[in-house]
C-alpha cells in the first residue's frame, strides 16, 4: 500500500506522523509533571491532615471528644477537596467515620488495608473515582485519612482534552501547510521527470533546469543527470558519426574493388572471346589490376587491424636509418628530382614549418616497430612524389625536437586548402578528385600513416598553405624515455 503511494504523500504522512508523536509525547511529559505536581501538593495535605488526626486521638484531651472519635479539623483541608477521616477496629471493620471540606461521596474501600508509610491510591466503593490515602496504627486498630483526588483527575483530564484538541487542528493546519511546501519542494524533481520524458521520447538536447541552489540535493542531482545528459548525447553523437563513417567507408571500399575487378573480368571475357584489340596484352593488364586489388585489400585488412590495436615488434632504432633509406626512395621513384636529408625545420613565428637554416640530420632514438615505420614513411614519400609536379624538390629531415624523435618529409609543391588539410588523414579522401585512381591512388595512404604512428603513441603532424607545399612530420617519444616509463610499468 505504502509502495503505491506517491513521494509526496509520503513524505507528508511522515511529517504529519514525527510531528503527532512529537506532539503526544510532550503532551504525556507536561501532562506527567503536571500530575505530579498536583498529587505531590495533596500529598502534602494529606500527611498534615493524617498527623493532626493521629495526635489528636493518641492524647485524650477534656475539651476534645473521647478516645473513640477521629477529629479532623476542617482547616486542614483544601477547599472543594473531600477529606475522609475513619478508624477501624482490630477486626478491619470501620467504628467511625466523617466527611469534611467537600460534599459526601462514596468513600475508598478499605477491604483489607493495612498501615501505609507513605499515601497510596485506593479506589471507592463504587470505582467512580480515587482517594488518596495514608493509614496509621492506632491503639485499637487503624486510624485511616484520605483526599478525594477528584479535583487532580478532572484537572489533568481537562489538561489531557486540550492537548488533544490542539494537537488534532495544530495537525490540520500543518498537514495542510506541509501539502504546498512539500509540493512547491518536489516541483525540481517533477521537472527532471519532464526531461526524462522529453529524452526518452527522442530529445537529447533536452536539460534538467538547474534552479535549485548547487549545494542542495536537488541541485547536485541536476548537475549530475545534466553531465550524465551531456555524454550520453555526446556519445550518440559519436555513433551515430561513426555510423556514417561505417557506411561511407563501405561504400567507398566497395567502389574501390569494384574498379580492379571490373578490369579483371573485362579483360578476361575479351581474352576468352579473342576480342583483345592488337597491341594490348590482355594478361599483363589483369596481372595489374590483380596486384592494385592486392594492394587495396591488404591496406583494407590493415587499417582493420589497427583499429583493433595492431601488435607491434618494438625495438630501440634511429630514425636515421629510415631517413636516409626514404632519400634513395625519391631517387628510385623519381631520379630527375632534387631531395636532401637535412635535420628537422623549426617554427616560423606564424607557427609554420620552414626548411630555411635547417642543420644536418641528428639522431632520433625511438622504441618502434621498423617493418611499420618503413611502411609509413613509403607512404610519406610516395604521396610526396605522387602529388607534386616533376622536378619539385623533396626534404627529409630527421632529429630530436623537444625531447622527441622526429621525421618529416616535406615538399615544395602546391600544398593544400585548409578544408582539404582538415580531410587529407580521412579514408577514400583524394585532395584532387581529378587524378585518376592509377596515380592518385584509392586514399588510404596517410589514414595508414596516422593510424600506425598513433599505434606507436605519437603522432603525426601536417602544416600545409597553398603555393606553400607540404611538410609531414612524425613525431615519436624517444627511445630513452619510453625505455624508462617501460621499465617503470614492469
Amino acid at each position: 500500500m505504502i509502495a503505491r503511494m506517491s513521494l509526496r504523500t509520503r513524505v507528508l504522512l511522515i511529517a504529519v506522523g514525527l510531528l503527532a508523536a512529537g506532539l503526544a509525547i510532550g503532551s504525556a511529559v507536561v501532562t506527567g509533571a503536571l500530575e505530579r505536581n498536583l498529587v505531590g501538593k495533596l500529598d502534602a495535605q494529606l500527611e498534615a491532615t493524617a498527623r493532626a488526626g493521629a495526635q489528636i486521638y493518641q492524647v485524650p484531651d477534656a475539651g476534645l471528644p473521647g478516645p473513640g472519635t477521629v477529629v479532623v479539623r476542617d482547616n486542614f483541608a483544601l477547599p472543594g477537596s473531600t477529606t475522609y477521616s475513619a478508624r477501624l477496629g482490630a477486626d478491619g471493620a470501620v467504628t467511625d467515620e466523617e466527611w469534611t471540606g467537600g460534599p459526601r461521596v462514596p468513600g475508598p474501600d478499605l477491604a483489607g488495608l493495612t498501615a501505609t508509610a507513605a499515601p497510596v491510591d485506593v479506589p471507592s466503593h463504587d470505582g467512580t473515582q480515587h482517594w488518596r490515602l495514608l493509614a496509621h496504627s492506632g491503639p485499637d486498630g487503624l486510624v485511616v485519612t484520605a483526599i478525594s483526588r477528584a479535583e487532580v483527575d478532572d484537572t489533568v483530564a481537562g489538561m489531557l482534552a486540550i492537548s488533544a484538541g490542539t494537537a488534532a487542528v495544530l495537525l490540520a493546519v500543518l498537514a495542510l501547510a506541509g501539502w504546498f511546501a512539500v509540493r512547491a519542494g518536489l516541483r525540481p524533481l517533477r521537472r527532471i521527470e519532464r526531461t526524462s520524458a522529453a529524452i526518452a521520447a527522442g530529445d537529447l538536447a533536452s536539460r534538467v533546469p538547474e534552479s535549485a541552489g548547487p549545494e542542495t540535493e536537488v541541485g547536485r542531482l541536476s548537475r549530475a543527470l545534466n553531465a550524465m545528459l551531456d555524454r550520453n548525447e555526446t556519445a550518440f553523437a559519436a555513433r551515430a558519426e561513426s555510423e556514417a563513417r561505417m557506411r561511407r567507408f563501405v561504400a567507398d571500399a566497395g567502389h574501390e574493388l569494384r574498379t580492379p575487378l571490373a578490369g579483371i573480368k573485362g579483360f578476361s571475357k575479351l581474352h576468352r572471346m579473342g576480342a583483345v584489340p592488337a597491341g594490348v596484352d590482355a594478361m599483363a593488364r589483369i596481372e595489374r589490376e590483380s596486384d592494385r586489388l592486392e594492394r587495396l585489400v591488404d591496406d583494407l585488412l590493415l587499417l582493420a587491424r589497427l583499429d583493433e590495436r595492431l601488435p607491434l615488434q618494438l625495438a630501440p632504432m634511429d630514425l636515421r636509418t629510415l631517413a636516409a633509406d626514404a632519400l634513395h626512395d625519391v631517387h628510385a621513384l623519381d631520379p630527375s628530382r632534387p631531395a636532401q636529408l637535412t635535420g628537422p625545420a623549426q617554427l616560423t613565428g606564424s607557427g609554420r614549418l620552414t626548411g630555411s637554416g635547417v642543420g644536418p640530420p641528428a639522431a632520433a632514438p625511438a622504441l618502434a616497430d621498423e617493418e611499420r615505420l618503413r611502411q609509413v614513411v613509403t607512404n610519406l614519400v610516395g604521396n610526396a612524389v605522387r602529388h607534386t609536379p616533376e622536378g619539385t624538390p623533396v626534404r627529409i629531415g630527421v632529429g630530436s625536437v623537444d625531447g622527441c624523435a622526429v621525421l618529416e618529409v616535406a615538399d615544395q609543391g602546391p600544398g593544400l586548402a585548409p578544408e582539404q588539410a582538415e580531410r587529407v588523414f580521412q579514408r577514400f579522401y583524394r585532395a584532387d578528385e581529378s587524378r585518376s585512381r592509377a596515380s592518385g591512388g584509392a586514399g588510404l595512404g596517410l589514414a595508414i600513416v596516422r593510424s600506425l604512428v598513433a599505434a606507436h603513441g605519437g603522432r603525426v603532424e601536417l602544416t600545409t598553405a597553398p603555393g606553400e607545399g607540404t611538410c609531414f612530420r612524425v613525431v615519436l617519444g624517444r627511445a630513452d624515455a619510453e625505455l624508462a616509463r617501460a621499465a617503470d610499468a614492469g
